[in-house]
């Protein structure tokens, strides 16, 4: 039974909407949050990111850094750019990009359930990472950055999310990525009972991505159970904002690899031992995208090849063991080029497949020693490994396209009705 409630939405106003919403502020770099910022005063990027309005010489976890994002929002709520659903509601937000479409239903899941493992995941997390997001969650006393969920098709749901985009919506835009965003309300108290009642009928919920928004959000309401020892459960804290789409509509797009060097081989001695457990064919110039699993792509000193691994390393009984960013590391990476841990290797680096093999070519150029192309891990793969309660390799999955932050957020305390 998943918990997953309507609830009291903090969110733009319908004119300043495509100005506010931003990508999640884990896409960017110090660097590039600060310039995408700067291109308007609106965009949440700057409260979701607040070391951005400090030069460099400021640490970015400073104390003042987070007061400064409680600053800014407080100045967007008090000039009418946020404003306040007062009334508990389910809403539906549609994403659609490069013609495919993908409907996720925003609400607020219970901390009880990704403590009990109701809601499963599938990737560790790092704790400084939780530790800023905690600051930041306490800071504004809300929680600003969806979750995304996913769930295993739902007919109920579908037909709900179909009905309600019949009706007038509350944003229509294109952001400048090109994507199209769509926001619904469900306010009608029949529809928010049968979407409580068809989650409730489920048995797990996934964790797509968002692994340290979503751990984050669980600690800091956990300390809020700790300082308020007579809670009853059903306080805001207990609660985390979400969206959740469908498995049937969800597309995950590769994450490439990219080294600094071959481990002290020259490009023979390299490809040689290479072929020791892949089959290797040279490509030239054309670029290897990956058609099919146990297929990788390598551009290594201006040619690409193709490298496909033998059917015994397919069929591993672990599903950890049998994806192919598992098999990558544990053929080529680790035995031969000397990368133990790649969530610690300074020598690796990832490229998420929304840069395209374009960006790989680039880098090696520019100075890398090699890069792999890598065919996606797909949803079912997700879920096979979340269900085992196995961990995948840091880096195996990019969703696109990214929900945006800034439209729908959740405050920890009751709204005042």
């Amino acid at each position: 039974m998943a918990d997953i409630r309507p609830f009291s939405c903090i969110r733009p106003n319908e004119a300043v909407a495509a100005r506010v919403a931003a990508l999640p502020y884990d896409v960017y770099s110090r660097k590039e949050a600060k310039i995408q910022a700067a291109k308007d005063e609106l965009s949440f990027l700057n409260i979701d990111r607040p070391e951005t309005q400090f030069d460099e010489t400021v640490d970015m976890y400073a104390p003042e850094v987070y007061e400064k994002a409680k600053e800014l929002l407080e100045q967007r709520m008090e000039d009418g750019t946020f404003l306040t659903d007062k009334e508990e509601c389910y809403y539906v937000y549609e994403l659609t990009m490069n013609g495919r479409t993908q409907t996720g239903i925003a609400a607020c899941a219970a901390i009880d359930d990704y403590q009990n493992g109701m809601i499963r995941k599938h990737e560790n997390t790092r704790e400084e990472k939780e530790q800023d997001r905690i600051r930041h969650v306490e800071a504004l006393n809300m929680q600003t950055g969806p979750i995304f969920l996913a769930y295993r098709t739902s007919s109920e749901l579908r037909q709900i999310r179909e009905a309600v985009k019949k009706d007038r919506p509350l944003y229509d835009f294109v952001s400048e990525d090109g994507v199209r965003h769509r926001v619904f309300r469900i306010g009608d108290a029949d529809r928010i009972k049968r979407v409580r009642e068809a989650f409730l009928a489920m048995d797990h919920l996934y964790i797509a991505d968002g692994h340290h928004r979503a751990a984050s959000a669980v600690k800091a309401g956990l300390r809020r159970r700790k300082e308020h020892p007579e809670y009853t459960g059903q306080e805001e804290f207990n609660y985390f904002l979400c969206v959740l789409f469908p498995e049937e509509e969800l597309t995950i797009l590769p994450y490439n690899r990219v080294v600094r060097d071959l481990n002290g081989y020259t490009k023979e001695e390299f490809l040689s031992r290479v072929r020791e457990c892949f089959t290797v064919k040279e490509c030239g110039g054309n670029p290897v995208e990956p058609d099919r699993k146990g297929v990788f792509g390598l551009y290594l000193e201006g040619s690409w090849y193709r490298l496909e691994a033998p059917k015994e390393l397919m069929n591993a009984s672990d599903p950890v063991d049998r994806l192919d960013v598992s098999i990558l590391q544990d053929f080529l990476l680790g035995p031969v080029l000397g990368i133990g841990d790649p969530r610690t290797d300074p020598r690796i680096d990832f490229s998420g497949g929304i840069r395209g093999l374009s960006e790989l070519e680039k880098r090696v150029n520019q100075g890398m020693g090699a890069a792999f192309s890598m065919y996606p891990t797909s949803i079912q793969e997700l879920f096979w490994v979340a269900d085992a309660g196995r961990l995948m390799p840091p880096k195996s999955t990019w969703f696109e396209p990214k929900l945006r932050s800034g439209l729908f957020l959740h405050s920890l305390e009751e709204i005042v009705r």
